[in-house]
């Protein structure tokens, strides 16, 4: 397995190769801290699974302007942010090491609501949403198959696992969606920024903090439902 960063159009990304090639593709998108060591930890997992791993810079180094628009294209469902990153999936699938377009995204926070948002697009045969915004019922009902978990003791977005997985019971999308009730925001994510935000919003709101149990048990269920779907 190899990582390296690079710049391709402008656009600095990471991207990690298995050992052996062609391979599908999973496109990992970022929290708000951007494309980090953390995230970068995470491609080379994906890589190491046996996918080829890209992870873009959606937010142009992480500027606080760059954020409120993400986080405003998440609520409309919509924009250029969202156009980009499918933009990358689709420069992923015509990759002539990934097998046949066989991709899918996987996303954190903020990019596990854009995870959601492409997942309806027609694209990717199957998304991992980490406590992403719930899309709305009509975009729920249009997604690709979704493997999604959330923390109970996230009282900003962990409702939102259940609201997804109330909009998927009454259709054929395949779903695996997990709430852990006794983690909180991001518990996938070992970060250095989460000292920040665990300052600012974690313990009454978010009880944003990396938990291993859990993170460990999302692994398994995003590995064994891609190894299916993909």
């Amino acid at each position: 397995m190899s990582g390296r960063d690079l710049t391709v159009g402008g656009v600095a990304m990471y991207e990690a190769l298995p050992p052996g090639l062609p391979a599908p593709g999973v496109l990992i998108l970022h929290e708000l801290f951007g494309l980090n060591d953390d995230i970068r930890r995470i491609t080379d997992r994906f890589a190491a699974l046996g996918y080829v791993a890209v992870a873009p810079d959606l937010l142009d180094g992480g500027r606080i302007s760059c954020v409120a628009r993400a986080m405003a294209q998440i609520q409309r469902g919509e924009g250029s942010i969202v156009d980009t990153a499918e933009e990358h999936l689709r420069s992923l699938a015509d990759r002539e090491d990934v097998i046949d377009r066989r991709v899918a995204v996987v996303g954190f926070c903020m990019g596990g609501s854009f995870a959601l948002l492409l997942g309806a697009r027609g694209t990717a045969q199957a998304i991992s949403t980490n406590y992403g915004i719930f899309p709305g019922d009509d975009i729920a009902k249009r997604l690709c198959p979704v493997v999604a978990s959330y923390g109970g003791k996230d009282h900003l977005i962990g409702r939102d696992g259940t609201r997804l997985s109330r909009a998927l019971d009454d259709t054929d999308v395949p779903h695996d969606i997990v709430t852990y009730p006794n983690v909180g925001h991001s518990f996938m994510n070992d970060a250095e920024g989460h000292r920040v935000s665990k300052a600012l919003i974690g313990r009454p709101l978010m009880a944003v903090a990396f938990d291993e149990d859990a993170s460990e048990d999302s692994w398994e269920r995003i590995e064994a439902f891609f190894a299916e779907h993909l």
